[in-house]
């Protein structure tokens, strides 16, 4: 069970059409915990954190953060109480440098009034934004890129400037979503160290088609398919579940120590 500052989903249920995309799925994310999602296409992945994030309303089922539910949010709040998400695409502003989509990501700006007018609070608070997202640019190693347009940049570093924006919210949870698809492998691995950083401040969830990299960050592995967990546990229990290399390969797991011949 999950602990009152945690995220607890229970019992989610979601119907499209009168298909079922996600069934009666319960997952946790403890404060400081690392937790992977995987499954194949179609699992339901990404409908669990729209659900999450409340871009999907759910049939049936409760989510609540820190002991707030937070079905039926404007999706807005949840960066006031903490959430912070990436996008499987990048969602960056083509028409803003990569420092201005960072400070785009933080939580408190500037009220409309008090920037119309330029303020002193406005403007010193426009200068600390600008010097936090600095600061988290070079973090993630991408200092360089501040003045860049995002489709002037490799592909990895328009990655980057993504968790960087949802970063600069200051989360205590942090959703990314397919971080590694369209990277290089040496771009994975580095993935893996910002992911080891990321959470020292906050708790992640991550959802990826690239098990070794989930299963290299994670403190527990949860698995869907076809909108069910099949299967929920360390890494290691992960992979020596036989449910997991049947949904993964679409036949029943060899026993170990069976050659397989007839």
């Amino acid at each position: 069970m999950a602990r009152p500052g945690d995220l607890k989903v229970e019992d989610i249920t979601v119907r499209f059409s009168g298909l079922t995309a996600l069934d009666r799925i319960s997952l946790a994310v403890e404060a400081g915990e690392v937790v992977g999602i995987i499954g194949p296409n179609g699992a339901g992945k990404t409908t669990l954190f729209n659900v999450i994030c409340g871009f999907v309303r759910p049939e049936s089922g409760q989510i609540t953060y820190r002991g707030q539910p937070l079905l039926g949010l404007p999706t807005h709040r949840l960066i006031r109480l903490g959430i912070a998400r990436t996008l499987q695409g990048l969602g960056l502003w083509p028409s803003l440098t990569v420092l201005e989509n960072v400070v785009a990501g933080a939580a408190r700006r500037p009220s409309f009034g008090a920037a119309l007018f330029g303020g002193r609070s406005s403007m010193r608070m426009e200068r600390q934004l600008v010097q936090e997202a600095g600061e988290l640019l070079s973090e993630l190693g991408i200092a360089q890129a501040a003045s860049a347009y995002p489709r002037s940049l490799p592909y990895g570093v328009q990655k980057r400037v993504s968790i960087a924006r949802a970063l600069m919210a200051r989360p205590s949870l942090l959703l990314l979503d397919e971080p590694a698809s369209g990277l290089s492998q040496r771009e994975v691995s580095e993935l893996a160290q910002l992911v080891a950083g990321v959470r020292q401040t906050a708790a992640l969830a991550i959802v990826d088609h690239n098990v070794d990299l989930v299963t290299e960050v994670s403190d527990r592995v949860v698995v869907l398919n076809f909108g069910r967990v099949i299967a929920s546990g360390t890494p290691q229990e992960i992979r020596a579940d036989p449910n997991v290399a049947e949904a993964y390969l679409g036949e029943p797991a060899v026993a170990q120590g069976d050659s397989g011949d007839a």
